[in-house]
């Protein structure tokens, strides 16, 4: 990977293929590694970009105040992107939303998979994850609070684990480890979505989501495709909360039919 430093550290990121550029932008139990199976058919057409969010893979933890949306602007600014196709996944996608409603003329289209709503009313059983993951945490017990992760957002609550795909639980554990170690001190740093309503959004948006999801994940996906203007929504049926990891053929697909059009 290649590294940009600045005064927080640095951030570390990829560059695959050629053409009009569109980035990728990772899930919070993730790193850029998630896009792995997507990124060759994208590269095809596009110039890839993925990055490492701070404090996640390869970038290193804040040492101070931060917004993602400022990381993200740098990055472009370092790569000499004017305007680029955006797509994130999970807090990603939050991420990507931020981005395109602080920064509008640098984004053209927006994709976000299972992104999260600030503010929303979690269910018994969201509260009930983020009390284990919690309660794992404050005992140092790293191994269980990973596994509480897998089990949640890879597994998710539709499906045992023999029918996730052999090998993505361990490909995904290490990026799990690296997010839960460095979580208190980006929590402490993150300045935190900027609360700008998602109606100002004014790029073509796709919203997409797994039906193998958690239910909230679902509801939420259906709540920005409605208040996105002119949002198009897109299931995928073998796909829990991380669709890259799933069904990466049927996302690029998906991507590439959105990003062409």
């Amino acid at each position: 990977m290649i590294t940009l430093k600045d005064e927080l550290g640095h951030l570390s990121y990829v560059v695959s293929g050629d053409g009009p550029p569109v980035v990728l932008v990772h899930a919070g139990v993730a790193d850029h590694r998630m896009w792995d199976a997507v990124v060759p058919a994208l590269a095809e057409r596009y110039t890839v970009v993925r990055y490492d969010l701070r404090g996640f893979g390869e970038s290193a933890p804040p040492t101070g105040p931060f917004r993602e949306t400022d990381d993200l602007l740098s990055l472009l600014d370092h790569l000499g992107h004017q305007r680029v196709g955006l797509v994130g996944a999970s807090w990603g996608g939050r991420v990507a939303v931020e981005f395109t409603l602080a920064h509008p003329d640098r984004v053209h289209s927006l994709a976000l998979l299972a992104a999260p709503w600030p503010g929303y009313d979690w269910s018994a059983d969201m509260v009930a994850y983020d009390e284990a993951e919690t309660a794992a945490l404050e005992a140092g017990d790293l191994d269980t609070a990973v596994q509480v992760n897998l089990d949640m957002w890879l597994r998710g609550p539709a499906r045992g684990w023999d029918e996730v795909a052999p090998g993505l639980a361990d490909r995904l554990r290490g990026a799990v480890r690296t997010s839960l170690v460095n979580q208190g001190v980006v929590g402490e740093h993150s300045q935190g979505p900027s609360g700008r309503e998602v109606s100002a959004v004014a790029v073509p948006t796709l919203v997409g989501v797994g039906r193998l999801d958690v239910p909230d994940f679902q509801a939420i996906a259906r709540r920005y495709a409605a208040e996105i203007p002119g949002a198009t929504l897109v299931e995928f049926a073998t796909a829990a909360h991380l669709v890259a990891l799933d069904a990466p053929e049927e996302l690029a697909a998906a991507l590439g039919s959105f990003l062409a059009a």
